[in-house]
């Protein structure tokens, strides 16, 4: 396997006629990531997927897996990745364990010796003799897992796996995640679940209107909006005077509780100065967004 990062696009563009799906995405995925790939309905999230996977051509631009792009090694560029995009499919008459063989005898290679090791690993070994018909939504989302570990992939591409799950199922699916991610599987993850987002990701990627508007560290997006505290004092109005006083601008008294912004010497500094005042602090709480917050103020004017 190449010393490439697992996905790289530059300048990725997909155009139908007059509509541009995507518009020039730059997007990097280095090895041992989880990463988050976000963004409303329509925003090009599948199709950027799709792009990258080879299953659509780009209008301009270049996507490449493990440094081979799919538009010229065709199949060759899928070594080592596996995935769905849009939900697995498989056929309902035949059982999960015959679905997988099927798949394992196109595969080539090891890939039939995995069979027993996978439907272990998604925990479907007692259903698998069953016909996928009757499985439930959530079993045939690890069925689609099982599917795409049978090529021992280094990258595995999910998109809103926990999509119409019911709680324990969206639970079950995170700690698979989870585990795959302990193993060395680099994960490129597509979810409209934010808090199941901030969980699981390390990186993130938030696409706009075709356009991505961040992409990078989790972390510094969150601590991003970070630096706001809530004050509450035994004297609200001689608080605010004290901070005032020790250049915290925008105080804010609401609810009979102080909210500004400042850096934690300046904190440090006021709380210092409202204890010599004889001002009683009875809470001093930092203040951070959401990931869904952010989102949302990022995305708000498409959403609108």
């Amino acid at each position: 396997m190449s010393g490439a990062p697992p996905v790289t696009a530059r300048a990725l563009v997909k155009r139908y006629g007059a509509i541009t799906a995507v518009d020039h995405v730059d997007l990097t995925v280095e090895r041992g990531d989880v990463f988050g790939y976000l963004g409303p309905n329509g925003a090009g999230k599948t199709t950027s997927l799709r792009m990258l996977l080879g299953l659509i051509r780009p209008t301009e631009g270049s996507a490449e897996l493990f440094g081979r792009d799919p538009a010229e090694a065709g199949a060759r560029a899928l070594d080592g990745v596996a995935g769905f995009v849009e939900g697995p499919r498989f056929y309902p008459y035949l059982s999960g364990r015959k679905n997988l063989r099927l798949l394992a005898d196109l595969d080539g290679g090891r890939a039939a010796s995995r069979i027993e090791e996978v439907l272990d690993v998604v925990d479907l070994r007692d259903r698998a003799k069953d016909r996928v018909g009757g499985y439930s939504h959530g079993m045939r989302q690890r069925l689609g897992i099982a599917s795409s570990l049978l090529r021992a992939p280094q990258l595995l591409l999910l998109d809103e796996p926990t999509t119409g799950l019911d709680p324990a199922g969206m639970r079950d699916m995170r700690e698979l995640v989870k585990r795959l991610a302990s193993e060395g599987i680099t994960i490129l993850l597509s979810s409209h679940i934010l808090a199941e987002v901030e969980e699981l990701c390390n990186r993130v990627a938030i696409i706009r209107s075709g356009r991505i508007i961040y992409e990078g560290l989790l972390d510094e997006l969150l601590q991003s909006a970070a630096g706001g505290y809530r004050l509450r004092a035994s004297d609200p109005e001689r608080a605010r005077a004290v901070l005032l006083a020790r250049g915290v601008e925008g105080v804010q008294l609401l609810d009979g509780e102080l909210q500004f912004q400042a850096d934690a010497a300046t904190v440090e500094a006021a709380t210092i100065a409202l204890g010599a005042a004889g001002i009683g602090i009875t809470a001093l709480v930092p203040l951070t967004a959401t990931l869904e917050e952010l989102f949302l103020g990022m995305t708000e004017e498409e959403a609108a």
